[in-house]
């Protein structure tokens, strides 16, 4: 990736950085910054960059996984005779995501316990072998289980991401590198759509193209072998853990690739927020404001995965379903997914102009719209169109919920809180075949999208009544406690 859209470079960055933050004079004015201020107000150096860059290629392999088997569903139905209608067909849609929220509501909190960078290389390594083991499958039980096994690390990941890029980025560029990070992974979207246009007609030998496309998922273990040493620690949960010396010396890492120098720094521990176990963090999730923010964050996952992910997985059988055969629906489908990456790119300067909370509520609403223009579109022109205009408002969506809901919880219950609601999106995602495949099948495609958008709308209304306003704020101003 190419570090100049990322970020400043540290010549550059060190000249623009606010005063408190650049401070080098111990004993003058950094008297009383904190290691908060100190990460909020620094400017972007080649470690922030690095982490991104590690965090994206992560996640694109996440993004693999979770789309993979609506790209290659149509031909698992023919290499294991699986009816489309039956319930073997809804499972194996499913599997993967059933399994992603055991992942990411008991191994999405892990990362406040053992850390973000130990979290998120053991879920990419967790899932990248199962992912390999369900590329040899004998039969569609042995894949079920490896897709639902694959899930527990991928349903893991994105929260710990979110966790990792909202504490270590500066406030100023927070929205703009996290969209990087996410624009990165959404590439592996259309690239799974053509590797399933590609592959799921051959056979080389006896290995069926799906399993190819099954084994390339796994290379994400590969790639953490390649950076496990270089990813640092995140230092505000260093010092949350009351691990002052190791945070200190992770902070200076980072000010040391932004070629800034670490002022004095107020001590912010305190012996109540040590360590802090799963029932004091359960507490703290019950005060204000943070309740209302936990609710509002429930609901919003129980809902928002009606739009994003019931268009990514059952888009293929919808076009099927108007009458196009299995190739032409597989690349109908690769097309639309190309929405992914474009909107993922367009976010990124969406969210350093428009308050991240309405560009949530805006984008959501543009996914309800462009889904239903797509189920009653006539003819191919129209469906690849609105498929991608649906593809591309769900990406700016995305983005912005990702960077939102990290913004919005202390560095010690981050990680839970992100991690347990997150699951109830991918339970969803799950049950979706399950839900809207009966609509679609009896009542067509108008009424599913229809069912969907409603979805869509208690989501815009929630996030409005109770979602706070975080753009270009310190992480200490959002979360007072």
């Amino acid at each position: 990736m190419n570090s100049n859209p990322i970020g400043l470079d540290a010549a550059t960055a060190a000249q623009t950085s606010p005063p408190a933050a650049n401070t080098t004079d111990a004993t003058g004015p950094a008297r009383g910054i904190t290691l908060s201020d100190f990460m909020d107000d620094m400017p972007v150096g080649s470690l922030h960059r690095f982490v991104v860059w590690v965090v994206g290629i992560g996640l694109f392999f996440d993004m693999f996984e979770i789309f993979l088997v609506s790209s290659i569903g149509t031909a698992l139905q023919t290499e294991y005779g699986i009816d489309r209608h039956g319930n073997e067909f809804k499972l194996l849609l499913a599997s993967a995501f059933i399994g992603m929220f055991f992942g990411s509501f008991f191994l999405g909190s892990l990362a406040d316990k053992i850390g973000r960078r130990k979290a998120f290389l053991f879920n990419l390594v967790w899932y990248s072998g199962f992912s390999l083991l369900g590329a040899f499958s004998v039969n569609s039980t042995m894949l079920v289980a490896c897709r639902f096994l694959t899930g527990i690390g991928v349903g893991a990941l994105y929260p710990i991401a979110d966790t990792l890029l909202s504490e270590v980025l500066p406030k100023e560029r927070r929205g703009r590198l996290a969209g990087w990070a996410y624009t990165t992974s959404y590439i592996a979207v259309p690239l799974v759509g053509f590797l399933a246009v590609w592959l799921n007609p051959l056979h080389l030998g006896a290995i069926a193209g799906w399993r190819l496309i099954l084994a390339i998922g796994s290379l994400g273990g590969v790639f953490v072998m390649l950076v496990k040493h270089r990813l640092p620690e995140s230092p505000r949960w260093l010092l949350s853990q009351g691990r002052v010396t190791e945070a200190h010396a992770m902070l200076s890492r980072f000010a040391h690739s932004a070629n800034v120098r670490v002022p004095t720094l107020a001590d912010e521990v305190k012996p109540k927020h040590v360590k802090p176990g799963l029932g004091e963090r359960i507490a703290l999730l019950r005060r204000a404001p943070y309740n209302r923010r936990y609710g509002m964050l429930v609901v919003f996952h129980l809902f928002q995965a009606f739009g994003y992910y019931g268009f990514g997985t059952l888009a293929s059988v919808v076009v099927k379903s108007r009458g196009f055969d299995v190739t032409d629906s597989t690349l109908f489908v690769a097309l639309s997914f190309l929405g992914y990456p474009v909107g993922s790119l367009l976010s990124i300067p969406l969210m350093n102009v428009i308050e991240r909370r309405t560009l949530v509520i805006g984008a959501i609403l543009s996914v309800a719209a462009c889904g239903l223009a797509f189920a009653y579109s006539g003819n191919t022109v129209l469906i690849v169109c609105f498929g991608v205009l649906t593809t591309c408002a769900s990406n700016v969506f995305s983005n912005a919920y990702h960077v939102y809901q990290a913004e919005i919880f202390p560095a010690r219950v981050r990680s839970t809180a992100i991690g347990s609601t997150y699951a109830l999106s991918r339970i969803v995602s799950g049950s979706l075949p399950f839900v809207l495949l009966p609509v679609l099948n009896g009542h067509g495609a108008g009424a599913m999208f229809g069912v969907i958008s409603v979805a869509l709308a208690i989501v815009a209304v929630v996030v409005r009544t109770f979602g706070p306003l975080t753009t270009r704020r310190s992480q200490d101003e959002i979360n007072p406690v």
